[in-house]
């Protein structure tokens, strides 16, 4: 089994900041792209911020809507992935899931996982 555990949602006011971070745990491995996915109610799941795995250099892709606010990282030996969120507006306001591609401990299998959710609330 593997399990993704998200922390650091909350409430923030506009112009604020949060860090969201993801950690994986289980039969892992290895961890290819990690990532930061978003659902506000009535609407569709989107991506927002993507890691590639540092065998795959590394590279990152986001949102437009998060492009120089959001920068996400990720520390390969704490296998976490984290979301630096700034300026926060309320169209930001969403459950924020992480997911990981991971190759599971037989070293053959890839599956992506989901963590639980966790709720960014921008609101004045």
């Amino acid at each position: 089994q593997v399990q993704l555990v998200e922390s650091g949602g909350g409430l923030v006011q506009p112009g604020g900041s949060l860090r969201l971070s993801c950690a994986a745990s289980g039969s892992i491995y290895r961890i290819n792209d990690m990532g930061w996915y978003r659902q506000a109610p009535g609407k569709q799941r989107e991506l927002v911020a993507a890691v590639a795995a540092i065998t795959s250099g590394g590279t990152t892709n986001y949102a437009d809507s998060a492009k120089g606010r959001f920068t996400i990282t990720r520390d390969n030996a704490k296998k976490t992935v984290y979301l630096q969120m700034n300026s926060l507006e309320p169209e930001d306001t969403a459950v924020y899931y992480c997911k990981a591609r991971v190759v599971i401990a037989d070293g053959i299998r890839t599956a992506d996982y989901w963590g639980q959710g966790t709720q960014v609330t921008v609101s004045s």
